[in-house]
């Protein structure tokens, strides 16, 4: 018999996260607030359930993939009553340090074990399975977690035996990730306005010690103008915001992240709310460009 995960949550990276379980064999169950993003997988062998706690009903792993804590704590107060015995709930949303604290404390009040399993990648990777995980939870948990978390990434980091570790790591690594793009894009502004293609920047660094991947994926799309999204702007800054506050209360100066901030926020002010990261490359070239 196969295993029955529930996914709760089919925006962006769920939904190709739970395609990635349907192909490997596993009964699932999906839920998400606007139905219309479950139908795919429907017609894919999922199960698309009309509440929460329908979902979760008989599923040995219930995996988040919210957008913040408060969305994440609203919906899980919901399912947790209707959980299986023994089901283990991995968390995959960035919620941040003191919010994975607070769902911690929600899943031991409803005697429900958790670990914490945000992943690095974007839309790409969940639809092929190349996300990297990274978990934290104690060791029975995560045992009933991981083939679960198999069936979507290439790649497994265990932080540690504590959830919230995993969280720490991913601010962190989405720190890199939005620095990185927002420099690409000040870069490449800086070339165009001075009269230089900026394609000879993204020529420049490649192959070099200056050079990433992710710089040339951002830039094609700052030249194209086409940013349909896989991490959108104002995801990126909710991140931002969990990823000062962190720093703030942890001594760490935030100074390179408030200006990546102000740069994301001006995009978001500007009509680029709910496309992708490359978007702030408008929020830095001049207006009569």
């Amino acid at each position: 018999m196969s295993t029955t995960v529930a996914v709760l949550g089919t925006g962006i990276m769920g939904s190709g996260m739970a395609s990635n379980l349907i192909e490997q064999g596993f009964d699932v169950r999906v839920w998400n607030r606007s139905r219309e993003k479950t139908r795919p997988l429907e017609d894919a062998g999922a199960h698309s359930a009309a509440s929460p706690a329908e979902a979760v009903e008989g599923a040995a792993v219930v995996l988040t993939v919210l957008f913040d804590e408060g969305v994440t704590a609203e919906v899980m107060e919901r399912a947790l009553p209707s959980t299986a015995p023994g089901a283990v709930w991995a968390q995959a949303g960035t919620v941040g340090v003191k919010g994975t604290a607070d769902l911690v404390k929600l899943a031991e009040r409803n005697g429900v074990g958790i670990v914490d399993t945000p992943v690095l990648g974007t839309k790409g990777p969940a639809e092929q399975g190349t996300l990297v995980v990274l978990t934290a939870g104690e060791g029975e948990a995560l045992a009933t977690a991981r083939p679960v978390l198999e069936a979507f990434s290439a790649k497994e980091i265990h932080v540690g035996d504590r959830p919230g570790q995993a969280s720490a790591l991913k601010l962190a690594c989405n720190a890199w990730v939005t620095t990185l793009t927002a420099g690409v894009a000040q870069s490449m502004a800086m070339a165009e306005a001075l009269g230089t293609d900026p394609r000879l920047f993204l020529e420049a660094i490649s192959g070099g010690p200056l050079d990433a991947g992710y710089a040339h994926v951002k830039g094609e799309a700052m030249l194209s103008g086409e940013y349909d999204p896989s991490f959108t702007v104002h995801g990126a800054l909710k991140d931002l915001d969990l990823m000062v506050d962190s720093a703030r209360s942890h001594g760490v100066a935030a100074g390179v992240l408030d200006g990546v901030r102000v740069q994301f926020k001006a995009a978001e002010l500007s009509g680029h709310r709910d496309e992708d990261i490359a978007a702030v490359f408008e929020a830095v070239t001049p207006d009569d460009r």
